[in-house]
């Protein structure tokens, strides 16, 4: 886990805001070919050659996607990155660049925003991004945060959301639900501490599961496994909002229906577990729980033979026909109308 250290206060008036940028950057190095120019000009600079450009942008608002109350700002920094850049890997692409924009209100010292800078920095380091630019500005309502991801792909390994097929298989990346769960064990230790200003948050038996919230990890290496496996997928989508909402989408623009199969579903112990304590239907905490930025796509069944064994992908169900619907076939052999119940910050 990441560390959040803020003793000092230096008041963000004291740089202003050219000044802020400069101190936050100064340390920038830009290690991408395609980066000509970064910060310090009007504009960043790239050049891509024979390359598909893919571009994503989220808007992280405090209040509504993340509680700075157990949200370390060196987290929210990290996760901020990878929310992005798992959209791009959910293209099939390489992640390349980021630029952040920043509004602060006067509650933050710089203190708190060099750590906030410490998580970007460690994820462009971690995932060979190159940091290029954005904004700051003041704000009246606490923090927001918008990064946007730059990357590259050949125009032939691109996989969109509208090629599933009937027949393919559905395939999920990693476990499915932790995140959820480990927001609620967060919520849960909130809820204590106001109660009791002198509880120590008890933590240690949801370990996965609070590193799944605070500090997930984008699935980088999956474009590269699938290339290596000489699988291309027929269509993608990262899990950002629930297994259900982005099955969904993926069937509407493919036009076609599909059946997910509940006892096929990847879960973590920890995730049994917690569900059973917070009695909790874990199928659901799958279906709707959202934040596992793990890959949902589509193949072949020609390719099965490829992924069967490989420990990182599990089928958890097949593509249908349109007029089939949409469906969740229960342990008891129950066909069950899927229904987007993930994430949705509009409703927030």
């Amino acid at each position: 886990m990441l560390e959040d250290k803020n003793e000092q206060r230096t008041s963000l008036a004291e740089l202003g805001e050219f000044g802020l940028i400069k101190h936050l950057t100064d340390q920038v190095k830009l290690t991408h070919k395609s980066s000509i120019k970064g910060v310090g000009d009007d504009a960043a600079v790239l050049e891509f050659k024979n390359k598909q450009i893919l571009v994503t942008t989220d808007l992280l608002i405090e209040g509504v996607h993340f509680d700075l109350s157990y949200m370390p700002l060196k987290h929210l920094g990290y996760k901020a990155v990878m929310v992005n850049l798992s959209d791009v890997y959910a293209m099939n692409g390489k992640a390349t660049q980021i630029t952040v924009s920043l509004a602060v209100s006067n509650r933050f010292p710089l203190e708190a925003i060099e750590e906030l800078y410490a998580g970007i920095h460690l994820a462009c380091k971690t995932y060979n991004v190159d940091l290029i630019g954005g904004d700051t500005s003041s704000s009246t309502k606490g923090l927001l945060l918008s990064i946007t991801a730059i990357g590259e792909a050949n125009k032939e390994d691109i996989v969109y959301r509208n090629g599933a097929k009937p027949n393919d298989l559905i395939v999920v990346t990693g476990d499915l639900g932790a995140a959820y769960l480990g927001l609620q064990v967060l919520e849960r230790e909130k809820q204590v501490f106001q109660a009791n200003p002198n509880a120590q948050p008890e933590l240690d038996n949801y370990t996965y599961l609070v590193e799944r919230q605070l500090k997930p990890e984008a699935r980088k290496d999956i474009p590269n496994l699938l290339k290596e496996l000489d699988v291309k997928p027929t269509s993608m989508i990262d899990i950002s909002d629930g297994l259900s909402s982005e099955i969904i989408h993926i069937c509407s623009q493919s036009e076609v229906g599909c059946n997910l199969f509940e006892d096929k579903f990847p879960l973590d112990p920890q995730v049994i577990s917690t569900c059973e304590e917070f009695k909790l239907d874990s199928t659901t905490v799958a279906l709707s729980g959202g934040e596992d930025y793990e890959l949902l796509f589509t193949v072949d069944t020609a390719d099965y033979p490829k992924i069967k064994a490989n420990p990182h992908l599990t089928v958890i169900g097949h593509i249908t026909e349109k007029d089939e619907g949409m469906n969740l076939i229960t342990r008891g052999n129950q066909k069950i109308e899927l229904t987007a119940q993930g994430w949705n910050a509009m409703l927030k």
